[in-house]
């Protein structure tokens, strides 16, 4: 017996819900006592869990792409919609690291490059983005505040959604189809749950630590890079040079709540010196590969 692989995946909770348990007819029943009756640990740091977060997203998309796929394996043995719902917990990594890397990337190249994407700020259809946007941000601000939250924990929330999903989700998902293909093996890495005096003053000053492998800084750091350059580029463009500005109002709003969301690695690029920044050789190397990258998209667009 191997240490995470005794249900078939590295997520043992989720595989052992689903098919050794609702799948031979056990049913859930959900309990929140006021007395918390179990105490547990978690991950204390950025790189603990985003090395976490890989080993989820892979075992997740593990079981998805499996002969236990929920939409094929759960149906004759559970309700439709019990199928669906495992199907989506399952699929969620690949189905969020790919839209959130599309959305940090392609609609800041083509502002970079002038090409319009979404309709124009006064237009009819363009209230239906907005709304879609604002909505999506609003229900999730109401789950936090009516389970006790606050708004900067909305936000965080939000921080490490994005960070996870172009980053963890990504790596975590690419190791399942390549382990898949028997290209890989999936692998186990235990995560620390003890914090040291240094990471609790940072915690407590309310900064991330940075201080993780460059694979995971190396995506965060282009991103804002490339969001940079869109927005600044993009307001230049359409306000001073073009005048269009209605016409590329939603992209550059987009590369500005980008930028405003993922504040702290800015900040941990630039401003900050202490030892939890982001090592400036990450943030050199980002820039060149951006500045490589980006005439080979500027090429590709013209055509």
């Amino acid at each position: 017996m191997q240490v995470g692989f005794m249900y078939h995946s590295l997520v043992e909770d989720y595989f052992t819900g689903f098919k050794q348990l609702h799948c031979k007819g056990w049913r859930s029943v959900y309990l929140n006592p006021e007395r918390p009756q179990f105490l547990g640990t978690s991950t204390t740091n950025l790189n603990d869990s985003l090395v976490q977060g890989t080993r989820w997203s892979s075992g997740l998309v593990q079981v998805a792409i499996s002969k236990y796929c929920p939409l094929i394996y759960g149906p004759p043995r559970m309700s439709l919609l019990e199928s669906m719902a495992y199907a989506d917990l399952g699929m969620f990594p690949l189905l969020n690291c790919l839209p959130l890397w599309c959305f940090a990337t392609v609609p800041q190249l083509c502002l970079l490059h002038g090409i319009p994407l979404y309709p124009e700020v006064l237009s009819s259809s363009s209230p239906i983005f907005v709304f879609v946007f604002l909505s999506a941000l609003s229900k999730h601000l109401y789950e936090v505040l009516s389970t006790g939250g606050s708004i900067k924990i909305w936000r965080n929330e939000q921080r490490i959604w994005m960070i996870r999903a172009v980053t963890c989700q990504l790596y975590g998902s690419l190791n399942a189809i390549m382990h898949k293909l028997g290209l890989a093996e999936a692998s186990f890495s235990a995560t620390n749950k003890v914090a040291d005096d240094e990471q609790v003053k940072l915690y407590g000053m309310g900064k991330f630590d940075f201080r993780t492998s460059k694979m995971f800084l190396a995506p965060l750091v282009t991103i804002i890079l490339l969001n940079i350059a869109a927005f600044v580029c993009g307001a230049i463009r359409s306000t001073i040079i073009t005048g269009d500005w209605d016409k590329m109002f939603v992209q550059i709003s987009l590369s500005f709540y980008i930028l405003v969301m993922n504040y702290a690695i800015i900040e941990g690029m630039i401003v900050r010196k202490d030892n939890g920044r982001i090592p400036p050789s990450v943030t050199l190397s980002s820039a060149l590969l951006s500045g490589i990258f980006l005439p080979l998209v500027s090429i590709i667009l013209r055509h």
